[in-house]
């Protein structure tokens, strides 16, 4: 299993994914992130397709501080069942991994 992780999690509002980002940085959850959108979500809810714009939430993080940065996320999202996914990092610049593993809480 791969050390790093990113993870996702989309929101409908961009002060949403601030207050996200903002959290997990402080408590030194992840030690980077962006905010891409807004973007067009498609997807199955209550039965029916629906659509939205949202914002997507990168988070660079460690595979060991994933329980802990989810419980963050959850408390501080606005959906009944946020997406939220981790995905291991294969590969990556050994001086990037250095400076993001400093950043991360220990």
């Amino acid at each position: 299993m791969s050390e790093y992780i990113q993870v996702f999690t989309t929101v409908e509002k961009r002060a949403e994914a601030k207050t996200i980002i903002t959290g997990a940085l402080e408590a030194r959850l992840c030690g980077c992130a962006q905010v891409v959108g807004p973007i067009s979500s498609s997807y199955w809810w209550e039965g029916k397709i629906e659509e939205a714009e949202e914002y997507l939430c990168i988070l660079k993080s460690r595979q060991d501080l994933y329980l802990e940065l989810e419980a963050m996320i959850k408390k501080n999202h606005p959906y009944d069942v946020p997406e939220i996914l981790a995905v291991p990092v294969q590969e990556g610049n050994p001086d990037y991994l250095d400076w993001l593993t400093k950043e991360l809480k220990q």
